[in-house]
């Protein structure tokens, strides 16, 4: 057979084959975002942000970053620990308020904050923060140069210890030679924290007592209006960046109010509701901008 001929012959072979040979369906797989959850400071109202969590689960929505200031730190290290919403929950209505209290005699804090540094640790079974299954960042402020940090590894104990050190209340936790205070005076709900470790999406939740009306008597009360006037303007910079803010309505619920631990954990829930179709919607988005 001549060579044109079977050249001929093969190309019709090779293209009766083609033709025989179904095509299979690209299926395209939605992109996924990068999910932060921004957890802000507010002593015992921080409850909320299990209630919050306990949701945005229910719903599939879930964080692949973590960061935390103050109250906003504790919940935020047990969750990115691998807790799961419901677990959470349990965990924080068995807490014990003798499990935080470590008084002593000193001007810089009548509270040393140990204790809370050893919950911490127990609830998150030893490990640190470069270990959480969830990326973590725990926010502080230097007390000498007032710069905001973020601690991405260490004890993870003490770095929430640091975060949550109000002035007055508990004493300056030292890390690595510096001394370190409650994050909220910096950055009250850290998302540009978030933004800076690889978040698409910022969700924030904001549970800070507004300075509206007359505030409650008591030392709690009046030192959380007075943090809460001063960083006003720290707040808005760092919300204008979120994606999506959810405000649990506790401004009824004391920074001491232990006992309300239950109804803070509801009023994160209802807030979490309400936010769901504004939470698709931005994913959607999302989405459809990067698929």
């Amino acid at each position: 057979m001549p060579l044109s001929r079977r050249l001929l012959l093969l190309a019709l072979i090779t293209g009766l084959a083609a033709c025989s040979t179904p095509t299979a369906p690209v299926v395209k797989i939605p992109a996924k975002p990068k999910i932060a959850f921004a957890l802000g400071g507010g002593a015992a109202k921080g409850f909320a942000h299990v209630g919050v969590i306990r949701v945005l689960e229910q719903n599939g929505i879930k964080a692949d970053i973590v960061t935390g200031t103050s109250a906003g730190s504790v919940v935020g290290a047990i969750y990115a620990s691998g807790v799961d919403g419901d677990a959470l929950r349990y965990r924080a209505l068995r807490i014990d308020e003798a499990d935080l209290r470590d008084f002593t005699l000193s001007t810089s804090g009548f509270l040393k904050g140990e204790k809370l540094a050893a919950l911490v640790n127990q609830q998150v079974d030893g490990k640190k923060i470069e270990q959480m299954p969830r990326k973590f960042g725990v926010v502080a402020t230097n007390l000498d140069s007032g710069a905001r940090i973020v601690f991405r590894s260490g004890d993870t104990g003490t770095a929430v210890r640091a975060s949550a050190a109000i002035p007055n209340v508990f004493q300056p936790v030292t890390i690595a030679g510096k001394r370190y205070v409650d994050g909220g005076l910096v950055s009250p709900v850290p998302v540009s924290a978030a933004r800076e470790m690889g978040a698409d999406i910022v969700i924030a939740v904001d549970i800070s007592a507004k300075p509206v009306g007359k505030a409650a008597a008591g030392f709690f009360s009046l030192l959380d209006r007075s943090l809460s006037i001063m960083n006003m303007a720290a707040l808005a910079q760092e919300l204008k960046q979120a994606d999506v803010v959810i405000r649990p309505n506790v401004l009824n619920i004391g920074a001491a109010d232990f006992d309300e631990r239950g109804n803070a954990i509801l009023e994160g829930e209802k807030a979490a509701r309400a936010a769901l179709p504004q939470l698709k919607a931005v994913i959607a988005r999302w989405q459809q901008q990067h698929g």
